[in-house]
């Protein structure tokens, strides 16, 4: 089996982690070399830079200097753990990636789009995902969920629901101005069901 390169992408408390999971799982149980990746992150680095961004302490952050970390951080985890997966065939499943930055940095803070595509080329190395898997939430359902896990909002996530609209539009822009590489899912639907959709367009597009 070719490499493969899935994204998995979507507001916070949409359900990436636990879907990435449960791909990977059902990948692994098929014999298939697997990486589960998170961005930012998954290399020391990275995971340095993913501790700035997200410490509520910080709170003069410019919004420039989060897309250049973001995109320092991205492009790490590409030189140093995905273009040698994909090199030597493993399938590698990220949650997040550069359509995070085009959504939180470009639509969410303002950020001219144009930068943000050419900050996004940079850290990216180049690479494009095979296929991304877009989560949709509404964005009082998604502050439901963080409630109830019970888990302190970091500083991206404190930012409030009309953050977080922004940034679910600008993921469903995204995702409409390129179909073919995006899948828009119910994120209320129960996981096993969401799973199967996952599973069957993962099928039909790379094959058994």
């Amino acid at each position: 089996m070719t490499s493969i390169f899935v994204t998995f992408e979507g507001i916070d408390y949409s359900g990436k982690s636990l879907q990435s999971k449960l791909l990977c799982d059902r990948l692994q149980s098929e014999q298939r070399a697997v990486m589960l990746l998170r961005d930012p992150g998954a290399t020391r680095i990275s995971e340095k830079i993913r501790s700035l961004l997200l410490d509520k302490a910080l709170d003069e952050m410019s919004a420039v200097t989060e897309l250049l970390l973001y995109e320092a951080a991205r492009s790490q985890m590409v030189a140093q753990l995905i273009r040698p997966a994909l090199e030597s065939g493993r399938t590698v499943v990220c949650v997040r990636f550069y359509d995070s930055t085009t959504a939180y940095q470009g639509f969410a803070r303002g950020l001219d789009l144009g930068l943000v595509q050419s900050a996004n080329c940079i850290g990216s190395c180049g690479l494009v995902p095979g296929h991304t898997f877009l989560l949709d939430l509404e964005p009082a359902v998604a502050l439901a969920r963080n409630k109830i896990s019970g888990r302190e909002a970091d500083r991206i996530e404190q930012e409030g629901l009309a953050f977080q609209s922004r940034v679910r539009e600008g993921y469903l822009q995204t995702a409409a101005m390129e179909p073919d590489r995006f899948t828009v899912l119910d994120a209320q639907a129960k996981p096993e069901v969401l799973h199967q959709a996952i599973w069957s367009v993962f099928i039909k597009k790379f094959g058994e």
